[in-house]
């Protein structure tokens, strides 16, 4: 057993242990593990600001502002005009929603958000064209995801049984085993850095106004994510944040996750 996969087995939450990853149970789980840290819920709520930032600055419809794949989000609790959504039922959400098959209306919606869904996707043009269908012009979506960085990529490769970094994937989609297993955490690298000259020819309607690194990948690595535990108590935060601050020269390389922003051309 190499050092890694023993740090790893050692850390893991232990009220994970045993439970299906496709399972309800994992879902409270998981509530109650970001419920529990202070420092994921500050990286979670900067995600939401980074969301809500992005759209006030790139968009300029009208309509709903919708989370897809919102698993254990508390986005609402930060911004209650946001509709949350997932193709699971949960009681802290708002309704259930296939970002793959929408029940909404064409040219209904201004915004959407994903925070660690994409990936999950088994078919990226599926979700595209429902974008493209349920977006009105000037709306758009925006992504936050596992970067591809050289730190990311090695890290991302290792952490998940259940899902892989394969940034040699042909196509834009994949088998999963559920709704998740067999992610593969890269794909949005696939599809947005390595293939995006593909994405904006076979979209000719999007744009991809922006993509960058986000500089919290301390804070969320040492707060052990959902699925592992703590390694640093919570009065650390301010200390870890000017060191986030220090090094953000290198966010390119340390970094753990981006943003991508997709706007419907008006």
């Amino acid at each position: 057993m190499s050092l890694f996969v023993a740090v790893r087995k050692f850390l893991y939450e232990p009220r994970l242990q045993g439970v299906d990853v496709n399972s309800d149970k994992l879902l409270e789980i998981h509530r109650q593990v970001l419920m529990e840290k202070k420092i994921m819920r500050h990286v979670f709520r900067e995600f939401y600001d980074a969301c809500i930032n992005a759209d006030n600055k790139y968009f300029s419809a009208t309509g709903d502002r919708i989370e897809i794949g919102a698993g254990v989000s508390f986005f609402k609790e930060v911004y209650p005009e946001i509709i949350s959504t997932d193709i699971k039922s949960s009681p802290w959400l708002d309704r259930i929603l296939d970002a793959q098959k929408m029940d909404l209306p064409d040219n209904s919606t201004r915004a959407f958000y994903a925070i660690n869904c994409f990936h999950h996707l088994p078919d990226v043009d599926s979700f595209i064209n429902e974008l493209l269908r349920v977006l009105k012009p000037g709306g758009g979506c925006i992504l936050i995801e596992p970067y591809h960085g050289a730190i990311a990529s090695r890290f991302y490769k290792r952490i998940f049984d259940t899902e892989t970094f394969d940034k040699s994937q042909n196509e834009w989609k994949y088998k999963v085993g559920g709704v998740m297993e067999g992610a593969n955490q890269a794909l949005s690298y696939v599809v947005f850095k390595r293939d995006l000259s593909v994405f904006l020819k076979k979209y000719p309607q999007l744009e991809v106004v922006e993509q960058k690194v986000l500089p919290n990948y301390l804070r969320y690595l040492l707060s052990g994510g959902l699925n592992f535990r703590q390694i640093l108590p919570s009065f650390c935060e301010p200390v870890i944040k000017l060191m986030e601050f220090l090094i953000s020269p290198f966010n390119s390389i340390l970094g753990l996750h981006h943003s991508i922003v997709i706007r419907k051309k008006d």
